[in-house]
């Protein structure tokens, strides 16, 4: 499947791809729009989100990741680097185990290899398809957001709130079936890509304790990097974020 998706930057750039948290569309890398001055920017939309198709679920990260493979080989690409935040992270790390030879460099946000336990998943899945996505737009926000920033950004966190709610009921349920199947835990060690993870301080969702620890000591090289801000740091801390990316990706 070809998802939806935009391209920025400069065609002759290196690709980069930038892959969305659950429940959020490809505008969450608005904060990170500077990185289309260095880079071939591919933003899209996971299946089941945003403007893309929302096929039969229950989806797996195999599905999402197939997604990309699709998406690139439509585009020429044949190789790129990746980021990817929460679910967006979740397809980067079975990207690079599982199709090595099309990822360059690797950045990990606020995600997690195995993100348990699955009835949470598989109950939160029958919630929004008993309910709608609207039931948790609000839980969505805070875990997202720190309490000062949605003080201090209503606006952005209304946006948010706004984007899980328009997400489709049976896509976003299908993706917390991918979640709940997923265990990247033995992958790890078979990424090859440099690759940085980024953790928020203050994430309840995916903490560095022990989600993003684990990664950067199964993935041979890589680095760890914690962010004060939530679960969304590209979009709560977007100037350090992006500085980080930058400096990854370009190999600094």
């Amino acid at each position: 499947m070809i998802p939806h998706h935009e391209i920025l930057g400069d065609p002759g750039a290196p690709a980069l791809v930038l892959a969305s948290s659950l429940g959020t569309t490809s505008s969450m890398w608005d904060p990170q729009a500077d990185l289309a001055d260095r880079f071939r920017v591919i933003r899209y939309d996971h299946r089941g989100h945003g403007r893309s198709a929302v096929p039969a679920g229950p989806y797996t990260l195999a599905d999402l990741g197939g997604d990309v493979l699709d998406l690139l080989d439509r585009l020429g690409v044949e190789r790129a680097h990746f980021a990817g935040l929460s679910l967006g992270g979740m397809v980067g790390m079975w990207l690079a185990s599982h199709a090595a030879d099309r990822i360059d460099r690797l950045a990990l946000l606020c995600t997690s290899a195995r993100l348990g336990p699955a009835q949470m998943w598989t109950d939160r899945a029958d919630a929004v398809l008993r309910d709608g996505t609207a039931s948790l737009a609000d839980a969505a926000v805070t875990r997202w957001f720190t309490p000062g920033f949605r003080e201090r950004r209503p606006d952005v966190a209304g946006s948010y709130r706004t984007m899980v709610a328009e997400t489709s009921d049976a896509g976003y349920a299908a993706c917390c079936l991918a979640i709940r199947d997923m265990d990247l835990t033995d992958d790890l060690a078979g990424i090859s890509a440099p690759t940085i993870v980024i953790a928020g301080e203050d994430d309840p969702a995916t903490p560095a304790d022990p989600h993003g620890r684990a990664i950067a000591a199964g993935v041979s090289g890589a680095r760890l990097v914690m962010v004060p801000g939530a679960h969304l740091a590209s979009v709560e801390q977007p100037d350090l974020v992006s500085g980080l990316l930058l400096d990854h990706l370009t190999g600094s």
